[in-house]
């Protein structure tokens, strides 16, 4: 088995699959687009779902690409040896192409062959699809893998919590998968231990779903028109796997990042498990700030969405680097500690140093004010108390309105011999988030899959409001950082430094209706980026050099870099109307607009 580094890993399982007839493209942002289903991209086939369904991806069938992922469900669990909220997740698909059999071949050939990673077949274990009143048992992925030489008896069939993917949101395109086993040579936790079990034993290291139908809104299956293939595989778990080593912040990915946190904290990594647990948080938390941060469509800290998960990662990071004793204010070596190891391949991240450096900066300072009158409150409240309990709806005034960490209260209690109601806050706090949470049913719907004609048409509206704010604020740097549309609704963020007048508002409403009145037909090329840029389509050019891109024209208006789908006619629209403009974070606006049908 080759023991290669994280880069090394990268590259060769890109140069595997262009050896297979695959084009290579770039990874998509952190912040989906269009899409009001999740945060954040949380898998490889997030992106590309509307080629799932069907649209045509200007770079073919046949795709492989290494995709950065954020995840936060498990935050809890960062800190073992295998979670972390971001990671990097290496994927080969194919669209309506080859499937089950093939995708299985290329999956045994990497993991086994001594030309690639040359790992020991004997070493390897598999789980495939039980079955249900959804869909079959998965015989044809069980008897490929006997095919290729796996012996029966590493193969498990499991329920759909262990053996199904999708859909991304609550509807879409989802099927079920084969996973991928490493036995990582630990004692087994009894006689029934096989793959799937989660005593760590068994690592997953590759996961084939196969796209074969689609969920719609009332929960039935759907075959899909074309059948897809979309793998998973961990680059972390397996670097970790490659390496021998028991945990994946030991891979050379982290050990620059932990050397900084050991120099800035005076401590070993591995003094203690309290250390261990505190610089793997730190890494991890940190790695995952930069890289939001850094990202093509910009996040910074704020109280809502990503905002609000961004500024939880870092002050989460500053706890535990108070807890090692790091100085205040010095996390952002930990971030240049992950733009060396990262700032060559994903490039965003050199390109925007000192934006990430600067609101890191910022929010450390901010965390550092908050828990300052926190500091102020928390004694006034002590003092009241006399040696009591602080009650759990106070300790959570102090987390919410202060940002003070539970952990905190607790830790300044016990110093004045006072307890703390933890039951009664976590009381609290889950009260709270079933009061944020209310109506999400409503908002997170639709998604990228969702190609229903209302969400259609406000995608073209999208763009044309877009080049409506750039020739009405006579601002070129006008550019989308994010957007979320719905059935009902678009909302569009943009950079601009202050607030749109409502004359400038009516300009922009007046362009894009005029755009709809004038009935032109929405045409849609395919061309290189660099040929993009040089017809003068505006959109995020994250694709590398000689990629092809979709690039979506209104004659006269606008032409964008898009992956669809849109209307055929802007006549198909109805009338535009701007129903709000508002700050959605430090020099972002945001604006929520919906088509009227009269």
């Amino acid at each position: 088995m080759k023991s290669l580094t994280s880069t090394e890993l990268r590259q060769l399982y890109l140069d595997f699959f262009r050896s297979k007839g695959h084009a290579i493209i770039a990874s998509a942002s952190l912040i989906p687009e269009n899409d009001p289903t999740v945060l954040f991209t949380t898998a490889g086939m997030h992106p590309l779902v509307p080629y799932l369904m069907g649209e045509k991806h200007p770079e073919g069938t046949r795709l492989a690409d290494v995709q950065k992922c954020v995840r936060t469900g498990d935050i809890d669990e960062v800190g073992d040896p295998s979670h972390c909220t971001f990671f990097e997740m290496l994927g080969n698909w194919s669209l309506g192409d080859y499937f089950k059999k093939e995708s299985i071949a290329y999956s045994w050939e990497f993991l086994t062959s001594e030309e690639w990673l040359g790992i020991d077949p004997a070493r390897l274990h598999f789980t495939c699809f039980a079955g249900d009143a959804d869909a079959p048992r998965d015989t044809v992925a069980h008897d490929r893998w006997v095919e290729m030489g796996v012996d029966p008896s590493h193969i498990v069939y499991l329920p759909k919590k262990n053996n199904w993917w999708g859909p991304a949101g609550q509807t879409g395109p989802c099927g079920p998968d084969t996973e991928i086993f490493y036995d990582t040579g630990r004692p087994a936790c009894g006689p029934d231990c096989k793959a799937g079990c989660d005593c760590g034993k068994y690592l997953e290291i590759w996961n084939n779903v196969f796209m074969e139908y689609n969920k719609v809104a009332d929960g039935v299956f759907e075959p899909l028109r074309q059948k897809n293939v979309d793998t998973g595989m961990g680059l972390d778990r397996t670097v970790a796997t490659l390496q021998g080593v028991e945990s994946v912040y030991d891979t050379d990915a982290f050990t620059g990042i932990l050397a900084t946190i050991a120099s800035l904290s005076g401590k070993n990594y591995k003094d203690s498990d309290e250390t261990i647990r505190a610089f793997r948080i730190i890494a991890d938390h940190i790695r995952c700030a930069t890289f939001l941060l850094g990202d093509q469509r910009g996040v910074t800290p704020s109280n809502v969405d990503q905002g609000y998960i961004l500024r939880r990662l870092i002050r989460r990071a500053i706890r535990f680097a108070t807890k090692l004793g790091i100085p205040d204010g010095r996390l952002c070596e930990v971030a240049e500690a992950v733009i060396r190891q990262y700032g060559d391949f994903y490039t965003e991240l050199s390109e925007n140093r000192d934006k990430i450096i600067s609101e890191l900066d910022k929010e450390q300072q901010r965390f550092a004010n908050a828990l300052r009158k926190g500091t102020r409150e928390f004694e006034r409240l002590a003092a009241q108390l006399c040696g009591k309990c602080i009650g759990g709806e106070d300790a959570f005034h102090l987390y919410d309105t202060f940002g003070f960490p539970i952990e905190f209260t607790v830790e300044l209690a016990a110093e004045q011999g006072l307890t703390v109601d933890t039951e009664g806050f976590q009381a609290a706090f889950e009260a709270h988030q079933k009061k944020s949470q209310a109506g999400a049913e409503q908002r997170f719907k639709g998604g990228l899959a969702d190609n229903s004609e209302a969400t259609t048409a406000l995608h073209t509206a999208t763009h044309l409001l877009q080049a409506g704010l750039r020739k009405v604020l006579k601002d070129e740097n006008v550019a989308q950082k994010g957007s979320n549309i719905t059935a009902e609704r678009l909302r569009f963020d943009f950079s601009f430094p202050r607030k749109v007048t409502p004359e400038e508002l009516r300009e922009v409403e007046a362009f894009v209706n005029e755009a709809i009145q004038a009935d032109v037909a929405v045409s849609c090329e395919e061309m290189t980026v660099e040929e993009a840029k040089a017809s003068g389509a505006i959109g995020l050019f994250e694709s590398r050099y000689g990629a092809k891109v979709k690039v979506y024209t209104v004659p006269g208006y606008s032409k964008e870099i898009c992956g669809g789908p849109h209307v055929q006619h802007t006549g198909q629209l109805g009338r535009f109307k701007i129903k709000k403009e508002e700050a959605s974070s430090a020099g972002v606006r945001r604006i929520k607009a919906v088509l009227i049908h009269e």
